[in-house]
């Protein structure tokens, strides 16, 4: 028996972190945005366009810095935000962002026309699924902020387009929650979002050639890590 630790030892580490008043506390206490990332967020804020949260703005901060990655991959442009902020704090990179919306194509059109000066942000039109087989380029750094369902479509193209090394974020995997839940107590019309999800987890989590983990942040991340100069994914 071990007698160094009481069974009330730790008794915090068994608590959920990411309450209400955390979350609160992150939004509210980490570094504002400057600028033209401040004015994109309240715009967004105002016509309830959904962008990544303060929280992962922080932590998207971090990465940029920290990796310094030199060409980025983004799914789901939106109106441009999280491009602009990957731009920002990764000066040297070059991104490549897709979106078939053709109303937030225009915002980021003049978003980009606006604020990218060192013209590092390309825009790609259309279908994702039809644009990464086309796309001619090795990339350190991608994001993943599209239609949920279609994560684990769009990954065995993007993986051949991934460095070794490199790393993929998708963004909103938790779904609220319902992720953890049976099908059954989802909502019908959020069942096709659950499924897919549930395959991109049973594909990446513990495969051998990635390395994965998940952070509850926002609705929250899965971050992969390629390790293999070719991974397959599993049906």
């Amino acid at each position: 028996m071990v007698e160094s630790y009481s069974q009330n030892a730790n008794h915090n580490m068994r608590r959920p972190v990411v309450k209400e008043e955390i979350v609160d506390y992150m939004r509210t206490h980490l570094l504002e945005n400057q600028g033209h990332l401040a004015e994109i967020e309240a715009f967004a804020h105002e016509h309830n366009i959904p962008i990544i949260q303060h929280e992962v703005v922080a932590y998207f901060r971090l990465l940029m810095k920290t990796l310094a990655p030199k060409h980025i991959l983004e799914i789901g442009t939106a109106i441009g935000f999280s491009a602009l902020l990957m731009a920002e704090f990764a000066p040297e990179s070059q991104i490549t962002t897709i979106d078939r919306n053709p109303e937030m194509i225009g915002l980021a059109k003049e978003n980009f026309d606006q604020y990218d000066s060192r013209k590092q942000i390309r825009l790609l039109e259309g279908d994702a699924v039809d644009l990464i087989k086309g796309l001619d380029q090795e990339y350190d750094f991608v994001f993943m902020d599209s239609a949920k369902s279609k994560y684990i479509v769009f990954l065995p193209e993007i993986l051949k387009h991934v460095k070794k090394g490199g790393l993929i974020v998708f963004d909103d995997i938790f779904q609220g929650g319902d992720i953890a839940k049976p099908i059954e107590e989802v909502r019908r019309g959020q069942r096709t979002i659950y499924r897919g999800l549930h395959r991109l987890f049973d594909s990446t989590l513990k495969h051998p050639g990635l390395t994965a983990s998940l952070i509850p942040m926002s609705d929250g991340l899965l971050l992969l890590r390629k390790d293999e100069d070719d991974v397959i994914l599993s049906d």
